[in-house]
């Protein structure tokens, strides 16, 4: 069974935790591994829409990187990367503060395509959202940031 290199794992999150789309939503990776991803966003003002609720698109945004994560560890290539073309998810109740939990789940992992789902909840556990997502996986397409990486896979 393969297994990751935590200091891969570990300048991976860092790069992307202070990525500019994350530092916008205030959305960091708590952890991850082989088929899973756990992520969080602290909500603020500037995650709410005029009528005072957590915007769609934060939801989305969350679940995404959640189904992305899920996935993205146990590809194989560490010259290879996603692309997500496929979002799929429903609202299940509002958002106006607290944290955006979400834990993403791979479901399947293929040579080209992956699969994987997401639930997004409060702090108290409250179901809030659940997504799919399809990921397309792209050979040559790595992390754009803080190269050479180290091995993604330990020996």
């Amino acid at each position: 069974m393969k297994k990751i290199n935590a200091e891969y794992i570990q300048r991976v999150n860092r790069l992307v935790n202070h990525s500019p789309y994350f530092e916008l939503l205030s959305m960091k990776i708590l952890d991850v591994g082989l088929g899973f991803s756990l992520l969080e966003i602290n909500l603020a003002e500037k995650h709410l829409q005029p009528f005072g609720f957590v915007h769609g698109g934060v939801f989305a945004s969350i679940i995404d990187a959640a189904t992305f994560w899920a996935i993205f560890y146990e590809i194989e290539d560490q010259k290879a990367g996603a692309a997500t073309v496929d979002l799929k998810l429903n609202y299940l109740a509002p958002a106006v503060s607290g944290k955006l939990i979400a834990k993403g789940r791979q479901i399947k992992l293929g040579k080209t395509l992956g699969y994987a789902e997401a639930n997004v909840t409060d702090e108290n556990s409250k179901l809030l959202a659940h997504g799919t997502s399809t990921l397309m996986i792209l050979p040559g397409n790595r992390l754009a940031m803080d190269h050479p990486l180290p091995p993604k896979f330990s020996v």
